[in-house]
């Protein structure tokens, strides 16, 4: 069941989105070109559930990919992407956006399955994220790519952001300016410093990183991200193997918070 108490993520998505522009666009599709760079995409299917923003999407669009289906379960995060589809003036036959949510069975037997379903760091704020990646999954072609990123498990400290995403969520809007002050001056002086030693300019995370993504905005996404779910690298990849995939690619932060980050490929139908 979805959680009731959640998190605004359109609302960030829409402010994300007035400082959106070509280069953001650019950094989003360089980086999944980089990602699908052995497909023919002009034959290829494109999922992308909990659009967000839209910029992935329309990163798929400008690849090529012969048809995006857009869809999140947050309507202010629907008109963001329906936006950022307006803004690439694509047409309704190969690019739609809609409202839904993955825990839907309905609906995502209803959508079909695609040759890449795209889901990066939404399934773990589903408020029951082995069921969204079980339906996502199920979403995937024969030979078809899951691309996913999930919050990675570190024991007491997850525990810990659970109790500070909670009450994000359940205090006043001035009480969560104050503590987004506060987390935004505790991962800024950090990487801050992280960047300098580094040898990195400090200012690339503000300006957008290599997926379009910004520091305030992804700072506002990690403390007020509620539902809040998280698993090890090695659990995610013995329940999917479980359900017909092999593992391609994967990036994980180790003992760091953030998220894994996979690549999954379909061999078997689901299991």
């Amino acid at each position: 069941m979805m959680t009731e108490q959640r998190f605004a993520f359109g609302k960030n998505w829409k402010r994300y989105l007035m400082g959106v522009g070509r280069a953001e666009v650019d950094a989003a599709k360089h980086s999944l070109a980089l990602a699908v760079q052995n497909m023919q995409t002009t034959q290829a299917t494109f999922l992308d559930i909990g659009s967000g923003s839209g910029l992935f999407s329309c990163a798929a669009y400008e690849l090529g990919f012969s048809r995006i289906v857009s869809f999140d379960y947050d309507q202010d995060s629907v008109e963001a992407t329906a936006a950022m589809k307006q803004l690439a003036s694509a047409p309704d036959t190969r690019w739609s956006v809609s409202q839904g949510s993955v825990l839907d069975t309905d609906l995502m037997q209803a959508l079909g399955t695609y040759d890449v379903v795209y889901s990066w760091g939404v399934l773990h704020h589903t408020g029951s994220m082995w069921q969204a990646l079980d339906n996502a999954g199920r979403a995937v072609k024969a030979n078809g790519q899951f691309f996913i990123a999930l919050y990675n498990d570190q024991g007491w400290i997850s525990k810990y952001w659970h109790i500070v995403k909670r009450t994000y969520v359940s205090v006043p809007g001035f009480v969560q300016l104050l503590m987004l002050l506060m987390f935004w001056t505790y991962f800024g002086l950090g990487l801050f410093v992280a960047d300098l030693l580094r040898l990195r300019s400090p200012l690339k995370r503000h300006t957008g990183d290599v997926r379009g993504m910004k520091f305030f905005t992804d700072v506002i996404d990690w403390v007020g991200g509620y539902p809040f779910e998280v698993a090890t690298p090695a659990r995610v990849e013995e329940y999917l193997r479980a359900r017909g995939f092999a593992l391609t690619w994967q990036r994980v932060v180790g003992h760091r918070h953030g998220c894994n980050e996979f690549v999954f490929r379909r061999v078997s139908p689901h299991g």
